[in-house]
């Protein structure tokens, strides 16, 4: 305890300096790395920063600082994104990160702004309550605010292990941005605790949630739909190589030869999984750049002779949106085709990826030199939302491209309930800590909404996620393989899959709301 008052006092002369630290620490708790207990510790710093600021505009720089190092740090994968074009140099990637974390770093700043205001003469207990529901807020305007980047919320540092859903079990009943208000109570309440000396219930809070994070996960059951994922590591350098496209489909279709004989066999190739255009009415000139021969009907049937009788295959493809003989648009999509090569279904990517599949504000930026990430010179065209795609006896299929799957709330159709979600990715492009964290936020989705995740990427990390969220295969990065198997079952839907984010928008204001009755009553 000396110790805590001794620091505490040492670095109070320098709490923005603190706030940084604290913030880059607190990324430190998402995948790769998963240290969750420093997290909760620089979280725990940051509301104390954020209760003693000397006023609103000083806890909103402590908050904004926090929030420049985490982004910058947790997002460092964006940076490796430039190395894989030409059109601008790759070193633009690691000025774009704390850029984007610049704009980012509003939200934790709004957060504690709101907390330092409404909790004005509140205890050190109450305002952890409060932070919480602040913290839930900012995080939900964060996902959909200029059309949202919802990755890595706080709450992520609570999921456990692969093999096991750690306090994000509570999904079902918080919903991701009341997780992470659970991220925040936590960390602030222990630090509260600790420094006013009452060990006798930290301690044993500190066990309660250490063995949260690892208590074992349910019984598996057991689906009846047969699958074969395939990971063909198609590397990002040569994934757009039309020199390459003939090799990266032989080796996709011997992966997915049927080796088991299933009747009805579900084939899952990833985003980008297919590097021809599978629909007719293009202009010729569009399929001479296709591996087939220049012809759709030919490309779609040794798809069908590639997975087999009795398969039907969901696979990342490009379609093309043509107006007076030229394409004006495309869109990220997934196909689906059964062998005989017919196509059945189609789904069209909604939550593109800024810079990434079309280039906001072009008008201004083009002649600035600057391009999107994804080669080629037309914009994708978003799609009209989640849906479900009735697949017969393949069973209903909830499909999210890539990075749709981080959307806490946006993932599935209300009207109609997937019995799986499938997620196509090229992970190809995000370094070291993209892959993992975008795996381990398809596991929330599966824990929050019920229903197994199946994530078929380009190079890792492909993996089959029950609902409870747990990792039941999974194919690592840089390997080329498959993964067959059935279509674990769905659970019974949950609270969060019935009600969305206004659950935890609910517990947020709740939240709020007792934390400053507590606090009036107190006064009185």
């Amino acid at each position: 305890m000396e110790a805590l008052g001794t620091f505490i006092r040492t670095v109070g002369a320098h709490p923005r300096w603190l706030a940084l630290v604290c913030g880059a620490v607190a990324a430190t708790g998402f995948p790769p790395l998963a240290l969750w207990p420093a997290a909760l510790v620089a979280v725990g710093i940051l509301g104390w920063l954020v209760f003693t600021a000397p006023g609103w505009r000083e806890a909103g720089i402590r908050g904004w600082l926090f929030g420049l190092a985490h982004f910058t740090l947790a997002n460092n994968w964006i940076a490796t994104a430039f190395t894989y074009q030409a059109e601008m140099p790759a070193s633009l990637g690691w000025a774009a990160v704390p850029l984007l974390s610049v704009y980012l770093a509003v939200y934790p700043a709004l957060a504690a702004i709101l907390a330092r205001v409404l909790g004005e003469g509140s205890t050190n207990g109450k305002f952890a309550l409060l932070f919480a529901g602040c913290w839930a807020i900012s995080e939900w305007l964060r996902s959909w605010v200029f059309t949202g980047f919802a990755w890595d919320p706080l709450g992520l540092i609570l999921l456990g292990p692969s093999d096991r859903p750690g306090l994000a079990v509570v999904l079902p009943w918080l919903g991701t941005y009341a997780l992470s208000g659970l991220a925040v109570l936590i960390g602030v309440g222990l630090f509260s605790l600790i420094a006013a000396r009452r060990a006798v219930i930290a301690v044993p809070l500190l066990i309660a949630i250490t063995a949260g994070m690892y208590w074992p996960a349910g019984e598996r059951a057991e689906g009846s739909l047969p699958f074969t994922l395939v990971q063909p590591d198609v590397r990002q350098d040569v994934l757009d190589d039309p020199g390459n496209f003939e090799e990266q489909f032989m080796r996709t279709a011997m992966l997915s030869r049927n080796l088991q004989g299933a009747d009805n066999r579900l084939v899952l190739w990833p985003e980008s999984g297919v590097p021809d255009y599978l629909r007719d009415g293009y202009p010729q000139r569009y399929y001479n750049q296709m591996t087939a021969g220049g012809d759709p009907a030919f490309a779609r049937f040794r798809i069908g002779r590639a997975i087999g009788e009795g398969s039907l295959l969901l696979t990342g493809a490009v379609d093309l949106e043509i107006e007076d003989g030229r394409a004006y648009g495309a869109r990220n999509a997934v196909t689906a085709i059964n062998s005989d090569g017919e196509i059945i279904a189609g789904y069209d990517k909604t939550h593109l990826v800024p810079y990434g599949e079309y280039l906001a504000l072009r008008w201004l930026l083009e002649p600035l030199g600057a391009t999107r990430l994804v080669a080629g010179s037309i914009d994708f065209i978003p799609g009209p939302g989640p849906r479900t795609l009735d697949l017969g006896e393949w069973g209903q299929a909830g499909i999210q491209i890539c990075y749709e799957i981080v959307f806490s709330g946006q993932v599935t159709d209300p009207e109609k309930r997937p019995d799986y979600i499938f997620n196509p990715s090229n992970d190809g492009w995000f370094g070291a800590w993209g892959p993992p964290q975008h795996l381990a936020q398809a596991r929330m989705r599966a824990i929050e909404e019920g229903l197994p995740v199946l994530r078929s990427t380009t190079t890792g990390i492909s993996a089959v996620i029950d609902a409870d969220g747990v990792v039941r295969q999974r194919i690592g990065m840089l390997r080329a393989a498959r993964i067959d198997g059935h279509v674990p079952p769905a659970k019974a839907p949950t609270l969060f899959s019935a009600l969305g984010n206004w659950l935890p928008m609910a517990w947020a204001i709740l939240a709020i709301l007792v934390s400053l009755v507590a606090t009036r009553w107190r006064e009185s």
